[in-house]
């Protein structure tokens, strides 16, 4: 990142801070972070039980259930699906993210609409457009510039003010819905008894993307829980973290495909929604993973304070997975190069993201253990091998 992008990225920062900072001290966001603590714990120890659970429950429900082994194998569902489509619209998703979606789809020439207003801005810019937050991908990037990349990308001016800039862009994205049929989105909670999938969002775009014909639904193991009621328990506070609410515009609860049974309490599907749920729950090294790096809502409150982040800004993370966290996470997603490679011996072990986070992930302990794993099996940064081999041969590291 460029280190204005930087200096624009901590600002943004820091008025996120000011906005959650009274809701962080009611008690009952305190007693709800308790309660989603204690739910993320149990819930990862039982994630295969949850899958079959899950698995019955959304085909009960009229869902098609599909699992994916890895990224490759749910890249393939998805293809499977949308093959014979020249369109295709996506919500904002760090699984997608994560499985490289958008550079997917450019290789099997299907376009893809992103709907969320930062991703949009990021899929238009044309160099180093990668998200800085998992919530507000754009927060680096200052209202001009943001107007720039519109305004050549669209082939519109537009002036350098918010309201301006959102507005032809939301007129471009529901022009580009027009000929879209299928949705993808991800989800942030998913309750496996009840065979439900809950959405958060603010922009509404989630909504239109489940009126689709087919919304496709693809969703890591750890976001399981066992009931709506603590799926729903999971987004609020995971919403309180990331942008100092209380309450999303929008929570979605999406338990099968559009019905009706208003004339003569006949059932029948294909009212206004979609007449196609399709739920693909990835796997992709997670259920190898450290059980305290699932414990993670996706709120990106560790990177808001990551005194790392706040320097190197998107180099120290993992695709969507952004500081510490996502850097531990690439280790299971891909493998020990790749964690090293995302900023492994970058993190300082501060601790800072553990005070932060809602459910106190523990990732500079994380950190440290997988460092100690790659030393063991012989993966260490260049440099530091170079150092040590000094220090043994004469005694210094220079």
């Amino acid at each position: 990142m460029k280190e204005n992008e930087l200096k624009t990225m901590r600002s943004s920062f820091k008025l996120m801070e000011e906005r959650r900072i009274d809701l962080m001290q009611d008690p009952r966001i305190i007693k709800l972070q308790e309660r989603v603590k204690n739910i993320r714990k149990e819930s990862v120890k039982k994630i295969p039980a949850m899958v079959e659970t899950a698995r019955e429950n959304f085909k009960n429900n009229g869902m098609e259930f599909l699992y994916a082994e890895d990224s490759h194998q749910a890249l393939d569902l998805i293809y499977d699906l949308i093959k014979n489509e020249k369109i295709v619209a996506k919500s904002k998703s760090n699984t997608l993210n994560e499985l490289g979606l958008s550079d997917y789809l450019k290789k099997k020439k299907i376009h893809l609409v992103e709907t969320d207003l930062g991703d949009r801005i990021i899929q238009l810019k044309v160099d180093d457009n990668k998200p800085s937050h998992p919530i507000g991908p754009a927060l680096h990037l200052k209202v001009d510039k943001i107007a720039e990349i519109i305004s050549e990308s669209l082939k519109v001016k537009v002036k350098a003010d918010p309201r301006a800039i959102m507005e032809l862009v939301r007129s471009n994205v529901l022009e580009e819905l027009k000929s879209c049929k299928i949705g993808i989105t991800g989800a942030n909670s998913v309750a496996a008894e009840d065979g439900s999938l809950i959405m958060v969002h603010n922009e509404g775009n989630i909504s239109l993307l489940s009126l689709m014909d087919t919304h496709i639904v693809v969703v890591g193991v750890d976001k399981l829980v066992e009931t709506i009621e603590d799926a729903i328990s999971v987004v609020k506070l995971e919403t309180a973290y990331a942008t100092g609410t209380a309450l999303p515009s929008y929570i979605n609860v999406i338990s099968g495909p559009s019905k009706t049974a208003d004339i003569e309490k006949k059932l029948l599907e294909d009212m206004y929604g979609a007449r196609k749920v399709v739920v693909i729950m990835l796997d992709n090294g997670r259920q190898e993973a450290l059980e305290e790096c699932l414990w993670c809502i996706g709120c990106g409150s560790c990177i808001v304070s990551c005194p790392v982040y706040n320097v190197l800004g998107n180099e120290f993370g993992y695709r969507g997975y952004l500081g510490g966290r996502g850097v531990a996470m690439s280790r299971f997603l891909q493998d020990e190069e790749t964690s090293i490679s995302s900023g492994l011996y970058m993190c300082t072990l501060c601790g800072l993201c553990t005070l932060e986070c809602p459910v106190k992930t523990p990732t500079n302990e994380i950190m440290e253990k997988i460092r100690k794993e790659s030393k063991n099996t012989g993966f260490s940064p260049k440099e530091h091998l170079k150092i040590f081999k000094s220090i043994k041969k004469k005694g210094s590291p220079f």
